[in-house]
């Protein structure tokens, strides 16, 4: 797929997962639109499927949505581990599946 095919589609599927990261967290920011196609040959837009993962740095949590292949759509802003932690098991408990490969973010 080209480059601008695959960032139409991708920027669609994260922009869907910035607003429902968003309704969790009050604040969520675009992230991967685009990845390159597993044969190296192309583009690929993020995946449509939304997927839940976190990540603690220090003292603090990230928690992203991601595609069925860990590529980040969508994260937060740092914030204490405990409150990230409720807001992350509240989106379990909505439906959204846990992502527990390694995240691909910027």
């Amino acid at each position: 797929m080209k480059y601008n095919e695959a960032a139409f589609i991708g920027q669609k599927n994260s922009k869907d997962a910035q607003i429902r990261l968003f309704n969790y967290t009050g604040f969520a920011m675009l992230t991967y639109t685009i990845k390159q196609s597993p044969e190296g040959k192309g583009f690929l837009p993020v995946g449509e499927k939304i997927f839940a993962a976190k990540a603690t740095y220090g003292d603090q949590i990230i928690l992203y949505i991601t595609d069925e292949d860990g590529f980040a759509k969508a994260q937060s802003k740092p914030m204490k581990i405990e409150e990230g932690e409720k807001l992350f098991d509240k989106m379990l408990q909505d439906g959204i599946e846990k992502y527990n490969g390694p995240i691909k973010t910027i």
